[in-house]
């Protein structure tokens, strides 16, 4: 059985889901948590899946862009409005709604590149084994629902 550890960043964000048919079409805000779930079969030479602060630190520059930002489909008819007045602190889904499912997958697949990208960079000062993977992305809405995204 592999080894799994996960590391937990917090954020502010907002988002709204303009297909929603109730309350949830209005922008909301949520302190969200994102867990990150990394396997291994083996240790490393320091006894351990990897060290903490490779997912820290490879994951944490787009993760503080949802920090304090709203998430909107380019489709909601107040999107252009919102990009006008916010500009970098909209993030845009392209003709879907940024709910916590679709959050997840996208946050999972840009952590995923960003690993394969710190794996490659010989000057990091940790080292992240090959065998060392993403196993999953959870992020919770509130302290009751969460989704997950894995591969």
């Amino acid at each position: 059985m592999p080894y799994r550890i996960c590391k937990t960043l917090e954020v502010e964000n907002a988002h709204m889901l303009s297909k929603h048919p109730d309350n949830c079409k209005f922008p909301h805000g949520h302190s969200r948590r994102i867990e990150f779930v990394l396997e291994a079969d083996s240790l490393d030479n320091n006894e351990m899946v990897c060290d903490f602060k490779i997912i820290k630190e490879a994951c944490i520059d787009f993760v503080e862009k949802f920090d304090h930002a709203i998430c909107i489909n380019t489709d909601d008819p107040k999107y252009q409005q919102f990009k006008e007045s916010y500009n970098d602190r909209v993030i845009s889904y392209e003709n879907q709604d940024p709910t916590t499912e679709v959050l997840a997958k996208d946050i999972y697949d840009r952590c995923n590149k960003r690993l394969v990208e710190y794996r490659k960079n010989d000057k990091s000062r940790f080292k992240l084994a090959d065998g060392v993977k993403l196993v999953s992305v959870r992020v919770w809405e509130t302290s009751s629902s969460w989704a997950e995204y894995s591969e």
